[in-house]
């Protein structure tokens, strides 16, 4: 065996979806993490020091200008981010864009509602809430694996 390589079992997927191609041992591996429930740690730069913090305890990153808001469930940080940058970023570890200038931890959101205006409310844990605009409304259906007794949400 060359010894640049590893085995499909010291990859840790067991030689499953081993078919030599790097590709899928790319697709394989953040899957993986995600379904084993192990959170990605995110390196930021804030105050000078570099935090890592979980992605899971992330719980929206909201656009300000040139910037964005990280919200954390016990602090925020502003970094100098697009919101664009930081969909594609985070859009592995759960996070679904529901505003232009808005991602969501899909993880932590408890509720929808519709608002008057034709919008949607999402409350995430804690009590705060976002508006999902009816562009970003198809998005939804990402916020859950199954939809049970609700065939038309988001639907349009």
């Amino acid at each position: 065996m060359n010894f640049g390589q590893r085995s499909s079992n010291e990859t840790g997927n067991g030689g499953l979806l081993d078919n030599g191609d790097p590709h899928i041992r790319e697709v394989v591996r953040p899957t993986r993490t995600l379904a084993m429930g192990n959170s990605a740690r995110i390196a930021i730069r804030a105050k000078g020091r570099i935090l890592f913090i979980d992605a899971v305890d992330v719980i929206a990153v909201e656009a300000k200008g040139n910037h964005v808001l990280l919200l954390h469930t016990s602090s925020s940080h502003m970094l100098r981010e697009s919101i664009s940058t930081m969909e594609e970023k985070l859009n592995l570890h759960g996070f679904v864009r529901i505003h232009r200038s808005v991602l969501v931890n899909a993880a932590l959101v408890e509720e929808i509602h519709l608002s008057s205006t034709g919008e949607y409310v999402l409350r995430v844990r804690g009590g705060r809430e976002f508006t999902a605009t009816r562009t970003y409304k198809k998005n939804l259906r990402l916020l859950a694996q199954l939809w049970i007794g609700i065939e038309n949400f988001a639907s349009e």
